[in-house]
């Protein structure tokens, strides 16, 4: 059978996270990465919407990256991140706190968008998930989740818009929760940097092999 496809953007949050499930199911998929601004036509010929991730699988196309993370942990979660999914909290994180993050990061991109205001509405959040991991390396106790992985490539990207605010806040066991993940194998592995993909290019397999 031939193996599923999965585009895919290095730096995208949505894209970190399936590659990020898909990692820990160790799902071998061909791997074509994509610049953003140059997408491959064969992209756009099975997901006309453009974005990443998509997995392509026989004739199944998956265009959500949480529907992505549900299709390789479906196969095997030898973690057992499936035990905590926690739709609520992530609701929240791909709704109010991304829509927050995104005008606090590209504020010039919107109309009478003040950044810092944007920026509090996203830090309530930030409280939510500091309160939740009072005391615990992980949001559901000591083993990453499912809730862990679909937020944390958010909040990274966050931090990362300003860095030294971020960890001069009074959120200890959020900056302790990502400097952990961004130290961590499993977040090297899944950022390997990968050429753009075009037709006719060696396969690339991720989970890389070997």
């Amino acid at each position: 059978m031939p193996r599923p496809i999965l585009y895919s953007f290095r730096r995208c949050p949505y894209a970190m996270r399936a590659r990020l499930a898909i990692q820990s199911a160790g799902v071998e998929c061909e791997l074509r990465e994509i610049v953003l601004r140059d997408k491959a036509p064969e992209l756009l010929s099975a997901s006309p919407k453009g974005t990443v991730p998509v997995i392509i699988d026989g004739d199944q196309v998956i265009e959500e990256s949480f529907d992505v993370m549900h299709w390789a942990l479906a196969q095997n979660d030898p973690e057992g991140w499936l035990m905590h999914t926690a739709p609520d909290l992530i609701a929240e994180c791909d709704g109010p706190f991304k829509s927050a993050l995104d005008r606090y990061k590209y504020a010039s991109r919107y109309d009478d968008i003040d950044a810092s205001d944007e920026r509090a509405k996203a830090s309530t959040f930030l409280q939510k998930l500091n309160t939740q991991l009072d005391g615990k390396p992980y949001l559901f106790g000591g083993d990453p989740s499912f809730a862990d992985m679909a937020t944390v490539t958010f909040v990274r990207q966050f931090a990362h818009v300003d860095l030294e605010w971020f960890n001069a806040q009074p959120w200890p066991y959020l900056i302790a929760w990502l400097e952990a993940f961004k130290a961590s194998d499993r977040f090297k592995a899944t950022m390997q940097k990968y050429p753009k993909w075009e037709s006719g290019d060696d396969i690339t397999m991720f989970p890389a092999q070997g």
